[in-house]
């Protein structure tokens, strides 16, 4: 799975999101955290439903019972960077209030019904993300 999504980043990058901006008719960023443990940058693309200003990503890992390292990394840290095709910006990441996951989970639904699966195929309250842009003072 790491050469697939390095593989996606690349070529993300390389053609500024011409390539690797939809993924099952959804579109994608790249979001770079700091890897709660290493430090290190990491880059991974991410589907995303766009909420005015806001970008709003599901923590779904495909249904799986652990969380994607993203996750932990922006839970740790939630300052971040996203690039949607060629265009970066500084983030910062929030989970979503139960009301607004209550607004926002069908949105993921109805754009690709995979999310309905993998929400019944695990045990765990699949979190959304929101990221918004810092404001400056």
């Amino acid at each position: 799975m790491r050469t697939v999504t390095a593989g996606h980043v690349a070529l993300y990058r390389a053609t500024q999101g011409r390539l690797g901006f939809k993924v099952v008719g959804m579109p994608v960023l790249l979001l770079t955290t700091t890897g709660r443990r290493s430090r290190r940058r990491r880059t991974t693309p991410l589907t995303y439903i766009p909420d005015g200003e806001d970008l709003v990503l599901a923590a779904s890992n495909g249904g799986n019972a652990w969380f994607p390292a993203w996750y932990l990394n922006l839970k740790a840290n939630p300052h971040a960077e996203v690039q949607i095709r060629g265009h970066r910006r500084k983030v910062t990441a929030f989970e979503a209030s139960p009301q607004e996951r209550e607004r926002l989970w069908p949105k993921f639904i109805d754009s690709y019904g995979g999310y309905r699966d993998y929400e019944q195929k695990t045990t765990r309250r699949i979190p959304v993300v929101i990221l918004t842009t810092p404001t400056e003072l």
